[in-house]
C-alpha cells in the first residue's frame, strides 16, 4: 500500500499541475476516475499484464476506452503505460482528488448509515460536523446495514463513529481495560 502511494504520488502531482494550469481540475478529476475504473476492470488487468502487448498498444486501448480526445491526457496515459504504472490509476485518482480538496479547502465526508439518509439530514449533519473537523465538507453517503443504527463518518484519516455498533465496541474496550 505505502509503496503504491509513493509511486503514484508523482503522477498525481503532475496531473494536478496540468489540471491547475488549465483551470480544469474538475474535468481532470472525472477523467482520472474514469481511467481508474478502466484500470480496475478484471479483463483490463489481464491486458495490462499481457507481455505480448506493447505499452503503446495498451495505452491506445486505455485512451479509446476513456472516450476522451484530449492530447494531454493521451500523453499522460502513454507515460503511465511506458512505465507500467496504469494499474496505479485508482491511487493516482485518489491522490489527485485529495490534492484538489486541499487546494479548495474542502474535504469529503463519507457517511456510513444503516439506512438511507435524505438531503435535509445530510445538510444538517454536515453543518454540525464542519466546525468539528475545521473545514468545509461534501458528503458521500453509503448504506452499511451492519451498523444497526446511527452513523459513522470518515473525513480524511479521522473517524467519528456514532453507530450502535461503534458504541458497543467502545463499551467492550472500556470494560476490558
Amino acid at each position: 500500500m505505502a509503496e503504491s502511494v509513493t509511486i503514484a504520488r508523482p503522477y498525481a502531482d503532475a496531473a494536478f499541475k496540468l489540471a491547475k494550469e488549465s483551470g480544469a481540475q474538475g474535468i481532470w478529476s472525472q477523467r482520472l476516475q474514469r481511467l481508474a475504473l478502466i484500470a480496475q476492470d478484471g479483463d483490463m488487468a489481464q491486458v495490462m499484464g499481457n507481455p505480448r502487448l506493447s505499452a503503446e498498444q495498451i495505452a491506445e486501448l486505455f485512451i479509446s476506452l476513456s472516450d476522451d480526445s484530449d492530447p494531454i491526457l493521451a500523453n499522460f496515459v502513454r507515460t503511465l503505460a511506458e512505465n507500467r504504472r496504469l494499474a496505479l490509476l485508482p491511487e493516482v485518482s485518489r491522490l489527485f482528488d485529495l490534492a484538489r480538496s486541499q487546494e479548495e479547502g474542502v474535504q469529503e465526508a463519507v457517511v456510513y448509515s444503516a439506512f438511507p439518509i435524505d438531503d435535509a439530514q445530510i445538510a444538517a449533519l454536515m453543518q454540525q460536523l464542519e466546525p468539528r473537523f475545521g473545514t468545509r465538507l461534501t458528503a458521500r453517503v453509503e448504506v452499511d446495514p451492519s451498523l444497526i443504527g446511527g452513523v459513522r463518518v470518515t473525513v480524511g484519516d479521522q473517524m467519528l463513529d456514532a453507530s450502535v455498533r461503534g458504541k458497543l465496541d467502545a463499551m467492550a474496550v472500556a470494560l476490558n481495560n
